[in-house]
């Protein structure tokens, strides 16, 4: 199972990037998906978290309002719309699917997820 972050890149303060994480192995179709976002010397994050029917979606407080987790079953993808990105939004960006099927809730908790994708980095300038 390989999950493929891609989408990062340098903007400046008040642009947007979309990050877009493409599954292959397994279909996760079924199964909750989310991006997580780590910095030097600090816990991974949680960024945001999309059910499986993309019925509904967990957002960190600070990113409300300005990203937009979406999904597409039928590509087994997963993507983030980052907009009005800030100076302390750069990060590692990482992707995640949990295994279990059927939950209808997001999952906000990194240790809910058992496939990780590679990181992509994401820097915003002042």
């Amino acid at each position: 199972v390989q999950l493929q972050a891609s989408g990062g890149g340098l903007v400046q303060a008040g642009g947007s990037l979309k990050l877009s994480c493409a599954a292959s192995g397994r279909r996760f179709s079924r199964s909750a998906m989310g991006w997580f976002r780590q910095t030097p010397g600090k816990e991974r994050e949680f960024v945001a978290a999309i059910s499986w029917s993309s019925a509904r979606t967990y957002y960190v407080d600070s990113v409300k309002g300005r990203f937009t987790i979406s999904r597409d079953n039928a590509q087994n993808t997963v993507h983030l719309q980052m907009n009005s990105l800030k100076p302390e939004d750069t990060a590692v960006y990482y992707c995640a699917a949990s295994s279990i099927v059927g939950i209808a809730t997001p999952l906000a908790n990194q240790y809910q997820y058992d496939y990780w994708g590679q990181g992509t980095q994401v820097t915003v300038s002042s």
